[in-house]
């Protein structure tokens, strides 16, 4: 695989104010504005092999905003058994963010309760800071285990190690501790320290515009792979960096882009039908004499 150069150790992003429907509407529930610092999620640049097969119309094609994000993972949720949906869990992509900022982390946390993810086997937490995405898995947290071997852990997912994913850690570990209060459940800072943080050497990515597929992506494969019991013996099972080739990265990347086309057609019709019915309000309004 090619060596990652310096200058693509971040996504690229373009600047706008873009939340996820579910942060939104919880925001607007609680009272709160919406904050500003969101960006989108990166471009997916095709490989040459298909650029040559295939001439996009539209950089907009290539672009996934965090609502585009959410929609696909809604979507590829849908497709799993109700029997799988019980072992597997995921919050918003833009929660663990939100949650270092002081002004809203107390409404996360809120919203973490609310949503029961635990005790699942695995909750699946995607995490956005520095212009780059990763993921965040934690297993087995909330259920009871005599066993070390058996207990919590937590796995960092990162298609571009080169930007260093342990510095991470101490937002994470403050994360979970906040959550393990909020449950109510008695472990203490020092249980907490102790959950071993695994950082796995999964495939990486070779430009700085790939990093949110690889998080779906990550999250796709897993929801395949993943073993009844995560133990730390058999660490690091599947997790190596032949779990899948670039050419299976890129098969799921046109599925997203096809993907992303519809929902855009789609969104692009409904604002048509409303301009069009504003229109004729506007028109019939026209027409009437107001008497005071």
């Amino acid at each position: 695989m090619p060596p990652i150069r310096e200058k693509r150790r971040a996504c690229n992003w373009r600047s706008s104010k873009i939340v996820t429907r579910q942060v939104a509407k919880m925001l607007r529930s609680s009272g709160s504005t919406l904050p500003s610092f969101y960006d989108s999620l990166p471009n997916y640049r095709r490989s040459k092999r298909l650029r040559n097969n295939r001439t996009d119309k539209s950089n907009e094609h290539k672009k996934l905003d965090t609502n585009m994000f959410e929609s696909y993972l809604e979507d590829l949720w849908s497709r799993i058994s109700e029997d799988e949906r019980i072992s597997f869990a995921y919050i918003d992509c833009l929660w663990f963010s939100l949650y270092k900022d002081e002004l809203t982390r107390t409404k996360v946390l809120r919203w973490i309760d609310s949503t029961n993810v635990f005790p699942r086997k695995y909750v699946f937490v995607p995490i956005v800071c520095w212009r780059h995405w990763s993921l965040l898995i934690l297993c087995h947290f909330g259920e009871e285990s005599s066993s070390k071997a058996n207990g919590p852990c937590m796995l960092l997912l990162d298609s571009l190690q080169g930007t260093g994913p342990k510095r991470l850690e101490p937002d994470i570990r403050r994360f979970v501790l906040d959550i393990y209060k909020s449950q109510g459940w008695k472990e203490n800072k020092e249980f907490i320290s102790k959950i071993p943080l695994l950082i796995p050497k999964v495939p990486q990515q070779t430009n700085g515009e790939e990093c949110g597929a690889f998080v779906l992506y990550f999250i796709y494969l897993f929801l395949q792979s993943a073993p009844d019991n995560f133990t730390h013996e058999g660490y690091p099972y599947f997790l190596k960096e032949d779990w899948f080739s670039l050419e299976d990265l890129e098969n799921f990347q046109e599925e997203i882009n096809s993907f992303s086309m519809k929902e855009r057609r789609h969104m692009y019709s409904k604002k048509e039908d409303l301009e069009l019915k504003q229109r004729k309000f506007r028109s019939r309004s026209k027409g009437i004499i107001h008497v005071q």
